[in-house]
């Protein structure tokens, strides 16, 4: 990767995770196609490692707000998932498994823009769960399931259940790509040069959860799916 890429990249790291901080979930919709375009070989390892280092100071600084029921819950859903993306990583070409993941993020966009709001329940706590630990493991964009099930929260409720869900599903999702081959020497390396961006992007975020209140939060995390979505169908039809 060169100076000018490795330069985009943490750009985008650094603004990704400043939306991650502040709403739960962003690091792989904002950073993953613009880290596909620049530098393929990122994902979705050093990706999910850096989410995974956010995540954990999040859910120390939310903490009191985490719903540990629905946590628990979901990551029941989350097991499954996470194994069934790593096998998909390996059987299924990154590009028909990339628009495949684009377009039922854009579709579930369209079905909470037009006001459907899944209730938490058990059952569909499993199945976010599952869905992000498919689209996770194998895309590092494990977020729009569990925002569709859990965007009535409040600020920190959603941030600390969305971190601390993330932190044990990421860890998960780390293991099964390390058995697959997916996680290597060089993995690790870009994740320690891009760590300083996402240091960066939670030091942003204080700023900026000032600034939402829970109708910006809600709809910054749907146009943030929508765009990440629609970027990542553009780039692997060759648009972008």
């Amino acid at each position: 990767m060169s100076g000018a890429g490795f330069a985009v990249v943490a750009v985008a790291i650094l603004l990704a995770s400043c939306l991650q901080a502040s709403i739960g979930f962003g690091m792989g919709m904002l950073a993953a196609p613009i880290v596909a375009i620049v530098d393929p070989s990122l994902i979705p390892g050093t990706l999910i490692m850096l989410a995974a280092a956010l995540t954990l100071v999040v859910t120390v600084r939310e903490r009191a707000a985490i719903d540990f029921s629905g946590t628990g819950w979901a990551l029941i859903g989350r097991v499954p998932g996470t194994i069934l993306g790593g096998l998909l990583l390996l059987a299924i070409p990154e590009r028909a498994l990339a628009i495949l993941i684009g377009c039922v993020v854009l579709f579930g966009v369209a079905l909470t823009s037009f006001g459907w709001v899944p209730l938490p329940r058990r059952r569909n706590l499993i199945l976010a769960g599952a869905t992000s630990g498919v689209l996770g493991t194998a895309t590092a964009i494990g977020g729009p399931p569990m925002a569709l099930v859990w965007q009535g929260n409040s600020g920190p409720s959603l941030r600390g259940t969305m971190s601390g869900f993330f932190l044990v599903g990421s860890t998960m999702s780390i293991g099964v790509l390390a058995a697959t081959g997916a996680v290597h020497a060089d993995t690790f390396l870009t994740f320690a040069a891009l760590i300083p961006a996402v240091v960066g992007g939670y030091l942003l975020s204080r700023y900026v959860n000032g600034w939402l209140n829970p109708v910006r939060q809600r709809w910054t995390a749907i146009v943030m799916s929508l765009a990440g979505a629609a970027a990542l169908i553009a780039h692997e039809v060759g648009v972008l």
